[in-house]
């Protein structure tokens, strides 16, 4: 028969593994930011412009519509202010 106590260590456990794989992913999660990091400062070591290729990496993971459309409309707005 088994007691109460079996029932905490089986989900004492199972909390640990779950808590050593969120740590672990936290650290994997960390050299990526680092590699990011590290990629960038060598583009800009090259002579690229980071702020632009940041815009252009969150333009790239937009759907093609909805870029087109608010491109569209910030022409407008461009114009409208004489910018364009």
């Amino acid at each position: 028969m088994s007691s109460p106590n079996d029932a905490y260590s089986v989900t004492a456990d199972e909390l640990r593994q779950f808590i050593e794989r969120f740590e672990q992913l936290e650290a994997e999660k960390k050299d990526v930011a680092d590699q990011l990091k590290e990629a960038m400062a060598e583009a800009k070591g090259r002579g690229y412009d980071t702020k632009v290729l940041r815009k252009v990496l969150a333009m790239r993971k937009r759907k093609p519509d909805e870029l087109a459309e608010e491109e569209a409309v910030l022409e407008v707005y461009k114009a409208a202010l004489g910018m364009a």
